[in-house]
């Protein structure tokens, strides 16, 4: 009896151990998985493949703000032709509903002989930026995808049907073909295709139903950012001018700045139309996080403002880096937003604030005076 009971005890324990492990190899494949979230209309949002993707699927194909990591670019590819299929379907029975009940065509067989066509392609790839969280996956994916073309260019563009169209601010290009010393450049495919240096750039024909407008916003997080905003669906791609969870990164290197920051988030408010006061209505896709509206876009907005000030102030005081972090300005919203570590945390924002606000420069010395006689 005593070695039946020891047996049942190891039998319980082996068992919780094998519940115990697949649970946890569950759970950690679960945190692998990318989600995907309906937005509204034929737009979705596909997070957790590095920065947060927007795709807009329909019968048009696809079109994509940003591609995530490169090692992620696979399952990025498996989850948009998981919602193709879908749509798809989705599609197919609209038109099965819709469809007239009446004439020869449609008691004859022909009506019933339809061949089932492939998913359409990925065709446009947006770059809202030139960081690697967001354009990694660009070659896989453009190689997935296929540019459209025709009329009397179709004989000039050896290339024209191969791959999809990578759009972005020009300065995205810049980045990407001249990078700073000892890093590589990007390779051929994965470079934008189409480029604007202007205000806005605009899909010359609507997709999927919608006009879709790209708008630069300079000096931002970089100076190469754009937000998309498809103006259907009232759905606004951000880029990284706001993160959800963490303070941005003002990535001063490569152009960005905190009064460009604000401004772009003022932008985005100018284009936002709230359902009620400042809830609902349009929907904003930031470059991390949760799905946003105007009153989230306002409270961050002011949250940069007023950490702007305070710091702008102690840059007019000639107080240096350190004695800034000591006054610690971000101190109210550090339990919100700081990372403690990594580029997003407090102490990093307060470093890319000041810079961009002139913190740390050496005033120029004082001109020689005037000999007189």
């Amino acid at each position: 009896m005593r070695a039946s009971a020891a047996a049942v005890v190891i039998g319980a324990l082996a068992l919780v151990t094998s519940v115990g492990a697949q649970r946890t190899s569950a759970q950690q494949a679960g945190a692998a998985d990318l989600h995907v979230l309906p937005i509204r209309g034929n737009t979705y949002l596909i997070a957790g493949a590095g920065g947060n993707i927007t795709v807009s699927v329909g019968r048009d194909g696809v079109l994509m703000v940003d591609s995530g990591l490169a090692q992620n670019a696979d399952r990025v590819l498996a989850a948009i032709q998981r919602l193709q299929r879908d749509v798809d379907a989705r599609l197919a029975a609209e038109d099965e509903r819709t469809a007239n009940r009446f004439g020869a065509e449609t008691r004859s067989t022909v009506a019933d002989r339809h061949v089932p066509q492939p998913p359409k392609p990925i065709r446009y790839i947006v770059n809202t930026h030139v960081h690697p969280d967001h354009i990694g996956g660009n070659e896989r994916l453009r190689n997935a995808g296929r540019t459209f073309t025709g009329g009397n260019v179709a004989g000039n563009i050896a290339d024209a049907g191969e791959g999809s169209a990578i759009l972005a601010h020009e300065n995205v290009l810049v980045r990407m073909t001249q990078p700073p010393a000892g890093q590589p450049s990007a390779a051929s495919d994965a470079l934008p295709t189409d480029t604007y240096y202007v205000d806005y750039y605009k899909l010359s024909h609507h997709f999927n139903g919608e006009g879709v407008q790209l708008t630069h916003v300079p000096k931002a997080h970089t100076d190469g950012d754009s937000i998309v905003h498809f103006r259907g669906n009232d759905v606004i791609a951000m880029g990284d001018l706001m993160s959800s969870e963490t303070y941005p990164i003002v990535d001063v290197d490569r152009g960005g700045s905190i009064n460009g920051l604000i401004d772009g988030l003022n932008r985005i408010l100018d284009l936002a139309i709230p359902e009620f006061r400042l809830e609902g209505g349009t929907m904003m896709v930031p470059g991390h996080g949760r799905l946003v509206d105007a009153g989230d876009v306002a409270y961050y907005r002011d949250m940069l403002t007023i950490v702007r000030d305070r710091i702008q102030d102690s840059v007019k005081k000639g107080l240096t880096l350190e004695q800034v972090k000591a006054a610690k300005p971000t101190i109210d919203y550090d339990p919100e937003y700081d990372t403690k570590t990594g580029m997003a945390s407090a102490d990093k924002f307060i470093e890319a604030v000041y810079k961009s606000l002139g913190g740390g420069k050496t005033a120029a010395p004082a001109a020689p005076a005037r000999r007189t006689r």
